[in-house]
């Protein structure tokens, strides 16, 4: 039993479908490229949304540093000009302050500093401070959660939760523990060290350890979503959100006669942090490569308390999208659309693909489109190459075949058409059968070798008159020649084509044998033709084909040629005499039986029309 063999479009599937679902279920090499791609879409509708006028920060800024080294000397300054910020802030009644500065170490040198500042928070029951989860490895010389889980947060993930766990934590020992309201702010990157989401939660031996935003957003009584991590939205893009300057606010507090609005901190949850350059928190973002940590930090409380972190769709949905764009290309190739359309489509697919990714960002979704669109454009890409050497192939092929058997222009008309069709088809044909007489007599006086090279020579010379009126050389049987018109092009003028190449072939013949100058060639051709339908097509087997016509009308063409003999040297049947009555000049030459048939053929002779 021959077995089918599998196409390479079929195969180049089979691998695209493979990889891709390799990719989206286990490998995910490409995501950190679609991470990538999708940050130009984040950063793009960041800026149509506006921060959360409620979050302010305060900032420890360039100014600062400069402005407050007369009265506080150089970074770090005594923490108690933190706590007059925290008493001043206070005074108006804001509902949170949240440092993202550490205090892990007390001030050996101003220990009286750090005791005021202490009173200061002690007042409060709102300021949060944040602390750093450490390498997990060293969890079994950190501290006991129990004794600090009040202060962290912490809480059981599950009752499975181990009550004796410690926790490699980063403390804040500059500060007294009934101040302790912590939270983490680990910064969470992606491999290609950019931040793209943030710490709800932290798992540690069972126990939930929150983020400092997280920690705050739950003191004031707002919903949490339950995962580890959010991908943020970055309301206010590049520019962020607006800063009060450290420095500012400490002379306005320390002032007799105050400036800013007495309100300015009422009901708002004021980040307090450092954006120095030289103090060196700052991070790589989607939407800028050096964002500063206290607005990371700012931004996480924005997306917590406004609901409006990014939500991710399942990757399954991208998997099957990608499954449907390969499927649909595939179909395309298969039913051998145009490479150049299959790829418009494509594009215009893709287009509208990106554009709901652009929108879905501005509605808070992620729909991240790079890998199913990778997948498509490879896919296509090589698809296209196959169909082209396959095209180029049959091209080849054709060009092979036909130029043995037709005019070179024929060919190049058949490949401007897309090749020669592998499938046989019947058509509206003239078949032309030329066969030389007495050529049996002449090839007694001459060797196998001229005999070979005087056929040559005169079939060189049909074969050009065939071809010259358009026609289209079948075969060789012997010393006849057989034509045809109407295939494998068609050819409305085919019948007329047909006499006008036999009477051209007399008259060649005629020149040919005066050229020979020999008293035995007296040989002489017999010309029939006839037009109707035939089958026409590539027949032969699987090592050799040729392209030809089957049917009546060709048995027909060729017993009208074997009846020319003593009749004309050119007989044509009344069906192809009635395809171009005006044309020539027709001499009725009787009624003929014929095998096959039971009425007589009426055959008629062609002459060149004589001018009038």
């Amino acid at each position: 039993m021959t077995r089918t063999p599998v196409k390479p479009l079929t195969v180049l599937l089979a691998v695209f479908m493979i990889a891709a679902a390799a990719e989206f279920v286990w490998l995910g090499w490409l995501r950190p490229a679609e991470a990538w791609f999708s940050d130009f879409f984040i950063a793009a509708q960041a800026g149509k949304v506006q921060p959360d006028p409620d979050i302010v920060v305060v900032a420890a800024d360039e100014s600062s540093l400069q402005r407050l080294t007369e009265d506080a000397g150089r970074w770090p300054w005594p923490r108690s000009l933190h706590g007059e910020i925290v008493a001043g802030i206070e005074a108006q009644k804001p509902r949170a302050i949240v440092f993202d500065i550490m205090f892990f170490e007390p001030d050996k040198f101003r220990l009286d500093a750090d005791e005021e500042f202490n009173k200061a928070v002690n007042r409060y029951d709102n300021v949060f401070f944040p602390t750093v989860r450490q390498d997990p490895a060293g969890d079994p010389h950190g501290v006991p959660i129990a004794e600090i889980k009040d202060a962290i947060g912490a809480v059981a993930a599950s009752p499975s939760a181990d009550p004796a766990a410690t926790v490699n934590i980063a403390l804040p020992k500059a500060l007294d523990r009934v101040n302790w309201r912590l939270g983490t702010i680990d910064f969470l990157a992606d491999s290609d060290g950019v931040g793209r989401r943030y710490f709800v939660y932290q798992d540690a031996h069972g126990w939930k350890i929150p983020s400092l935003p997280t920690r705050v957003v739950t003191a004031l009584g707002m919903p949490v979503p339950d995962a580890g991590s959010i991908l943020l939205s970055w309301p206010g893009g590049k520019a962020a959100r607006a800063h009060v300057s450290f420095a500012d606010l400490w002379v306005e507090f320390n002032s007799q006669k105050r400036k800013r609005d007495p309100h300015e901190f009422k009901d708002k949850i004021v980040v307090i942090g450092v954006t120095a350059t030289g103090l060196h928190d700052i991070r790589p973002t989607p939407v800028n490569s050096l964002y500063d940590g206290v607005d990371i930090v700012a931004t996480t409380l924005d997306n917590l308390k406004n609901r409006n972190y990014l939500r991710e769709v399942p990757p399954g949905w991208f998997a099957l999208l990608t499954l449907a764009l390969l499927a649909a290309l595939y179909a395309g190739f298969r039913s051998r659309l145009h490479t150049l359309k299959v790829g418009a489509v494509l594009l215009a697919v893709s287009a509208l693909l990106l554009f709901a990714q652009y929108a879905a960002v501005g509605e808070f979704f992620v729909i991240p489109m790079l890998r199913p669109l990778l997948f498509a454009w490879a896919f296509y890409f090589i698809g296209a190459l196959q169909e082209y050497l396959r095209e180029r192939r049959e091209r080849e092929q054709a060009v092979r075949e036909f130029s043995r058997f037709v005019n070179p222009h024929v060919v190049k008309e058949l490949m401007a058409h897309g090749g020669l069709s592998r499938e046989g088809e019947s058509r509206q044909v003239t078949m032309l059968f030329s066969d030389i007489r007495g050529f049996t007599t002449l090839s007694e006086s001459r060797t196998p070798q001229q005999i070979v090279e005087l056929l040559n020579s005169y079939f060189t010379r049909q074969v050009a008159v065939v071809f010259r009126n358009d026609g289209a050389l079948d075969k060789f049987i012997g010393d006849c020649i057989m034509a045809i018109w109407g295939a494998p092009l068609d050819d409305p003028k085919g019948a007329e084509h047909a006499i006008q190449c036999a009477l051209e072939m007399a008259e060649t013949l005629d020149a040919f044998r005066k050229e020979l100058a020999d008293p035995n060639a007296d040989f002489d051709v017999g010309i029939g033709i006839h037009s109707g339908p035939a089958v026409v097509g590539l027949i032969g087997s699987d090592q050799r084909r040729e392209y030809t016509a089957i049917g009546d009308t060709v048995n027909v063409a060729s017993r009208i040629e074997g009846l020319t003999k003593g009749v004309a040297r050119i007989l044509v049947s009344e069906d192809t005499m009635r395809m171009c009555p005006d044309a020539f000049d027709f001499i009725p030459r009787g009624l003929y039986k014929m095998k096959g048939r039971a009425q007589e053929v009426q055959l008629f002779e062609p002459r060149k029309r004589k001018s009038a």
